[in-house]
């Protein structure tokens, strides 16, 4: 669920005192890792942790007008969530972050960088504040260009490969189809003149 608050401070606010309690103890498990260049504030109805412009300033490719994302904090309709995008597509991240929760003995609910819990108990705090205290502002702009760059590119060449490999093939199925239409029409002309003998 996407909040409409326009503060970290009314977020909490319109929260069920529970979900409250988890989500601030996640908060300050966050805040207390950060790295000094990124700031806390609301960002997709969430309490989102960013990279400001003034650090990054080409900011969120999806959304320049953003900070680039780094972590988040949310209360869903079934479940709480957090969000690290230290571990997204950061293989040798994931795969820490991964085996330092296991060694932890519990239950691990992640999607590509979204950890849901139901309660605070389910979450390895220790775990997720060293997952963000590992990386630096400046190490994650490095991450992030570097994965913009070798993902932006090369899927853009592809499209145009396919562009360029099927206007062939299209412009041989619409001279196929072309030469079907005129023969068709030459054996109904063919057809109708038979019939006028």
């Amino acid at each position: 669920m996407q909040s409409k608050a326009a503060t970290v401070d009314q977020y909490l606010a319109e929260i069920p005192e529970d979900r409250r309690s988890a989500i601030s103890a996640v908060r300050a498990v966050l805040r207390k890792n950060l790295d000094k260049d990124i700031e806390e504030g609301m960002s997709y109805g969430m309490i989102g942790y960013a990279i400001p412009h003034r650090v990054f300033p080409a900011g969120y490719h999806c959304d320049p007008k953003q900070g680039l994302p780094f972590a988040a904090i949310a209360s869903q309709k079934n479940y709480m969530s957090v969000y690290l995008m230290t571990i997204y597509g950061e293989g040798s991240q994931e795969s820490w972050f991964r085996e330092a929760w296991a060694k932890t003995g519990k239950k691990l609910d992640m999607g590509k960088c979204c950890i849901r819990f139901k309660k605070l108990e389910d979450l390895a705090l220790d775990v997720i504040g060293e997952a963000v205290r590992r990386v630096s502002a400046k190490d994650f702009i490095t991450h992030y260009t570097r994965a913009l760059a070798t993902t932006s590119k090369p899927a853009a060449a592809k499209r145009g490969a396919r562009k360029a490999a099927a206007r062939p093939v299209k412009e041989q199925a619409k001279k196929v189809a072309k030469r079907s239409t005129v023969r068709a029409a030459s054996k109904k002309t063919a057809k109708k003149a038979a019939k006028r003998r």
